[in-house]
């Protein structure tokens, strides 16, 4: 743009000395068209850049990862005179690269594009128009300015696949355990009067000889225990021979294999419990239901600095009533070995989830030796992609 206004000034000084010096009334009438051209390119551009406006709204706001989406951009101006086509840039996302759309047709005061993207990856963004640049017809004059809105936040979930069901002991799904707590006839938590349909072994005769009626022992009902599951969100282990890009698969199937270890404890109304840390810390149970975890992974960032041991070691403090303990992470060191060891050795049974692009690593083969040797479950996840 900088050179043509340079060639069309020179043009312009050139044709209008030629008619001063010579007295050409053709040189002075070129270089009056060039003088009207240069004008009407300015107005054109600063009356269209006043009243450009550019909208865009998605299809859907939520959607689970592999589904398509389709944004609709509109583009209208208010000016008098002619411009070229508006052209936008899209903002770039962890789902799309930016790209610059040219709408092409010319005069038109109004118009519509579909924009199609693919949720390819887990995550909260905002994909839209970025930028917009209004231009002459003679594209001398160009104007760049940002939309007024940022648009719709576009909110990928992740999707749980099937995995095996805890066990808080060998053959016990905790169910059995809190039936086996109630009926413990040495610790009654209270007494009452008998009612129909109360099991007889539950009458206490003592009481009932001296009070000359029917006494019932009441217990406690016990907690069932719970599912613990960790959640490495440091940024992940990549190996160097894997490309950087993929690092986003990665993040997809560590939050997918939360999400369905989970959903299946839900689904077996089982109490879980997973602590998210980062920019949004909270502890998620399993009584606010799978929508809202899915949510919440969805704008989980991996941007986590404090390290995940540490992370482990603070639940460490607090297992009494855990029967299970999951661990998804997209590494394995010999002090991860250790902390997950004595977690083990602290009662719950103990999952690894080993989220890995080389499971057959040799070095990684040895650790997971280590600890399939204490007892601890551990399985590979290898992401998409």
């Amino acid at each position: 743009m900088k050179s043509t206004l340079i060639t069309l000034g020179v043009s312009f000084g050139f044709l209008l000395l030629s008619a001063v010096s010579m007295g050409n009334r053709m040189y002075l009438l070129l270089s009056l068209i060039i003088a009207i051209a240069w004008v009407l390119a300015y107005l054109s551009v600063r009356m269209a850049e006043k009243s450009v406006k550019v909208s865009h709204g998605l299809n859907h706001t939520r959607v689970n990862r592999g589904d398509a989406v389709a944004m609709e951009v509109s583009v209208s101006h208010k000016s008098l005179l002619p411009i070229a086509p508006v052209s936008l840039k899209m903002r770039a996302t962890s789902n799309t690269p930016a790209a610059t759309i040219h709408l092409t047709e010319l005069g038109r005061r109004t118009q519509k594009v579909t924009y199609r993207l693919q949720a390819e990856h887990v995550g909260a963004m905002f994909p839209g128009v970025e930028s917009f640049t209004v231009s002459d017809v003679f594209g001398l004059f160009k104007k760049e300015h940002t939309p007024e809105s940022a648009g719709n936040e576009l909110l990928v979930l992740p999707v749980p696949f099937d995995v095996e069901p805890l066990t808080f002991a060998a053959g016990d799904m905790g169910v059995e355990t809190m039936k086996r707590a109630m009926e413990d006839p040495s610790s009654p938590s209270d007494f009452r009067s008998y009612q129909p349909g109360d099991p007889l072994k539950r009458i206490h005769w003592k009481m009932s000889a001296r009070k000359r009626e029917v006494i019932i022992r009441q217990f406690e009902e016990p907690a069932l225990p719970d599912a613990l599951v960790l959640m490495d969100t440091s940024a992940p282990a990549l190996p160097p021979d894997v490309d950087a890009g993929k690092v986003g698969f990665l993040q997809d199937a560590v939050l997918e294999t939360a999400a369905s270890v989970v959903s299946v404890q839900i689904s077996h109304e089982n109490p879980v419990r997973l602590p998210l840390v980062g920019d949004r810390p909270m502890e998620y149970h399993g009584t606010m239901g799978l929508p809202i975890l899915l949510e919440e992974l969805a704008r989980c960032t991996f941007n986590e600095t404090e390290q995940f041991e540490r992370v482990i070691m603070m639940q460490m403090n607090d297992l009494r009533k855990t029967g299970a303990v999951v661990i998804v992470t997209t590494r394995l060191t010999s002090v991860l070995v250790d902390l997950i060891g004595r977690m083990k050795r602290m009662g719950p049974n103990v999952r690894l989830y080993l989220v890995t692009f080389r499971p057959n690593d040799g070095m990684l083969q040895g650790l997971v030796g280590r600890l399939q040797q204490g007892g601890v479950e551990v399985n590979f996840v290898t992401p998409q992609g």
